[in-house]
């Protein structure tokens, strides 16, 4: 008798769970709210999980699977939601994870970002980055962004994903999905061939290697609004993974660009709530005014968290101070704002200090 995968996948859903973990010799666990809870349930035989996977990996990708040890894809659960999959070979068993992507989109409020960042969707063109470690949120806060413009914008929208996470239909903009692997080869030749199809805006799921850094850079400095993730925390980080990724001798080029063209650097970490279930996210954000776009261009990007501290006017906060505040408001632990912290001894003296005057 073996478990179906549409009965895991509703009782994921039920849980509110945000990953299916489908291990060989271990029961299924759920993640939820961030904590890995087994269901009790016999462990998985490699026969179990085998059919688990059978029952929606495609002939391509089971293909993929004996060949590379590993296949990624998007898959549909009917029209209640969809799942990011990873089926994998270990120890020669097959196993799998699910993340969950909502169907629901959130608005920029309920994200929790502040209110100054929606006129950065409103640019003619420039470069939007939201960065952050692996399942901090990151393609959630930007499939809300495209949703804004998609509501109160007549734009053309291309988003370049693999896979692609959140269905976006068409509203007042015309929006094109496109798959890497299935619709275009890479990242990089979807950019290339994206600016010949007439568009305003482009979302590049992924910034891993230089040629789609490269690109991506190049379609913001031509007229385009492009939104670009990866994986760094802090917006100085930011700056200096992009420009130490290029050769030495084009780096002082790329910082020119990137003084030119970076918008916002909005950066995440997504926290266990302790006034309530669920999670909430802590952000920095760094706008590219003058004086950043000054510190971009000479190489000075050690004094760009200084001038995020000074620049609340403009809309920027630092992920510390956002965190002392998230902890003051009773919403995050005293274990998550301290592991989390960029500068956490500057955080323990602030609330000692805090801590002395009160008394």
């Amino acid at each position: 008798m073996h478990l179906e995968m549409s009965d895991l996948l509703d009782l994921v859903l039920e849980e509110g769970a945000s990953d299916l973990h489908i291990p060989c010799f271990s029961p299924p666990v759920l993640r939820i709210h961030g904590e890995m809870t087994p269901l009790d349930v016999d462990p998985m035989q490699p026969e179990d999980t085998e059919y688990l996977m059978k029952s929606i990996t495609s002939e391509a990708n089971q293909q993929k699977l004996q060949e590379d040890g590993t296949a990624d894809f998007g898959f549909a659960f009917g029209d209640k939601a969809r799942f990011r999959v990873s089926v994998f070979k270990a120890k020669g068993n097959i196993g799998m994870v699910l993340r969950t992507i909502s169907n629901t989109l959130l608005s920029i409020e309920q994200i929790g970002l502040p209110p100054s960042t929606k006129d950065i969707l409103f640019k003619p063109r420039g470069l939007v980055l939201v960065t952050g470690p692996t399942g901090s949120g990151k393609s959630t806060t930007l499939a809300s962004m495209i949703d804004v413009i998609n509501k109160e914008k007549r734009d053309h929208i291309i988003t370049i994903e693999d896979p692609i996470e959140f269905y976006h239909k068409h509203k007042n903009s015309v929006v094109t999905q496109r798959e890497v692997h299935n619709d275009v080869p890479s990242f990089a030749d979807a950019i290339r061939r994206a600016l010949r199809q007439d568009p305003d805006c482009i979302l590049v799921g992924e910034m891993r290697d230089l040629e789609t850094i490269g690109a991506a850079i190049t379609a913001a400095e031509t007229g385009h609004l492009v939104f670009g993730t990866l994986h760094t925390t802090g917006a100085a980080e930011t700056v200096d993974r992009i420009v130490d990724s290029f050769p030495t001798n084009q780096q002082a080029q790329v910082r020119t660009q990137l003084a030119g063209s970076l918008i916002c650097v909005i950066s995440q970490v997504l926290l266990k709530r302790i006034d309530k279930k669920g999670r909430i996210a802590a952000f920095e954000i760094m706008i590219g005014t003058p004086s950043i776009a000054a510190l971009i261009r000479d190489g000075k990007t050690f004094r760009i968290t200084s001038d995020i501290q000074t620049g609340a006017k403009y809309g920027m906060n630092t992920l510390d101070a956002h965190l002392l505040q998230l902890y003051s408001e009773g919403k995050i632990s005293y274990g998550d704002l301290i592991t989390k912290a960029k500068d956490a001894e500057g955080i323990i003296q602030r609330l000692q200090l805090e801590a002395a005057q009160k008394k």
